[in-house]
């Protein structure tokens, strides 16, 4: 459904996207992940034809974004970054100028908005600019869906909203997925990438992996430790201790624990625990542990700063 092949896109000296090749299936569920500036939302402007791509080319069902552009937005649902309804006019008003800007009624396609809509329309009369962040979240879904597009692109849409609303929102993403349209959204929150079908990992405009969740954490080389400390005092103290120990690959801080890779078949967590100990630090556990797409990302992010 969605090609995009050899994508570069600089803003002057900077180059936000550097030969970007990937491939998204019709009623595929794929997630742009990485952190702010790494090349996510130039992307999606280039595939809803809002930005020309410097260099190759990017089609939607074999439609060029740049030749085809008044045919891709007619067939696509494009949800930015920043909440960009009209926050003086209200929501049934919002819904309804949407549905009439593609010559279409709201009658027609509210089967598509239904599970969504429904938890907003108590709310129907009140101006978009009230709602809260998670029902504005549900409002722009519903009227990038009301013209039924075949393609829906999402750039970060859970960005500021509370752990309920978020996980309401990807359970939408989910029910619209199985009625057969392609989703592409992009996050900076590396949990919500397990919830898509296929991911790319994106870093400095640059795709570090493209694969399943499952297959990405699997790819992961080295053993994982987690390693719990009593204080954030001492979490520090612990961070440049590890980064000295010989035979450590990676030392990160994740949350309330430190996450420590090593390649090293005679290192594990009693070493560890006891070179700590030796150094001076008490009451610490380490456990081997399975590695999470975040861990992935800090590596590839790591290799490819060598």
């Amino acid at each position: 459904m969605i090609t995009v092949s050899n994508i570069d896109k600089s803003y002057g000296e900077v180059k936000a996207l550097k030969g970007i090749s990937l491939e998204v299936g019709e009623g595929e569920l794929f997630g742009l992940i990485g952190p702010d500036g790494a090349g996510k939302t130039t992307l999606m402007r280039i595939l809803v034809t809002l930005l020309l791509p410097d260099k190759g080319f990017a089609t939607l069902e074999g439609l060029d974004v740049v030749a085809d552009y008044r045919k891709i937005r007619k067939m696509v649902g494009y949800m930015p970054g920043k909440f960009s309804l009209y926050p003086d006019l209200t929501v049934a008003e919002n819904l309804q100028f949407f549905a009439t800007v593609f010559g279409g009624t709201v009658e027609a396609n509210y089967h598509l908005i239904k599970d969504i809509y429904i938890q907003i329309e108590p709310f129907k009369n009140r101006l978009a600019g009230k709602l809260s962040g998670g029902m504005k979240q549900k409002l722009a879904l519903s009227c990038s869906l009301i013209h039924a597009p075949k393609v829906l692109i999402l750039d970060e849409p859970t960005t500021g909203v509370d752990a309920v609303s978020r996980k309401e929102f990807w359970e939408m993403l989910n029910n619209l997925r199985h009625q057969g349209i392609t989703i592409m959204v992009s996050t900076p929150y590396m949990d919500e990438a397990n919830l898509c079908d296929r991911v790319a990992l994106f870093q400095n405009g640059s795709i570090l992996s493209i694969d399943t969740p499952k297959n990405i954490t699997q790819s992961f080389a080295g053993k994982l430790y987690g390693v719990r400390v009593r204080t954030t005092a001492q979490r520090f103290e612990c961070v440049g201790l590890l980064k000295q120990l010989e035979g450590v690959g990676s030392v990160f801080s994740f949350g309330e624990s430190i996450h420590v890779t090593s390649y090293k078949q005679s290192m594990n967590g009693e070493s560890i625990r006891e070179y700590l100990k030796g150094k001076g630090q008490q009451e610490i556990a380490v456990d081997e542990i399975a590695a999470s797409i975040e861990d992935v990302f800090m590596e590839l992010m790591q290799n490819e700063a060598k």
